[in-house]
């Protein structure tokens, strides 16, 4: 019963994460919000399946807590290599 709420929780959050990060205008900084969710919520199934079964939920929060650092910073890292956007002059 637990395990099918956690899932049910992680797949809500997820799904408003995911939503709320999208938008029809350039943002120069989605690669680190990007890299942050992705990262989050790969650190927290790693760290749900990983370690002691009593333990699941602080581990699945670390390893959160984890992917969600690393996965901004390697996404800052990308929109740093990114160039600015250019005015096309199209549609205004």
């Amino acid at each position: 019963m637990k395990i099918d709420i956690l899932k049910g929780l992680l797949l809500s959050g997820s799904i408003i994460l995911f939503s709320g990060c999208t938008n029809n205008q350039a943002n120069p900084n989605s690669g680190a919000q990007t890299g942050a969710v992705v990262g989050a919520l790969a650190g927290s199934a790693i760290g749900y399946n990983s370690g002691s079964y009593h333990h699941r939920g602080g581990n699945a929060a670390a390893g959160a807590l984890v992917g969600a650092v690393v996965g901004a910073g390697i996404g800052n890292a990308v929109d740093n290599n990114n160039q600015p956007p250019q005015q096309t002059g199209g549609w205004q």
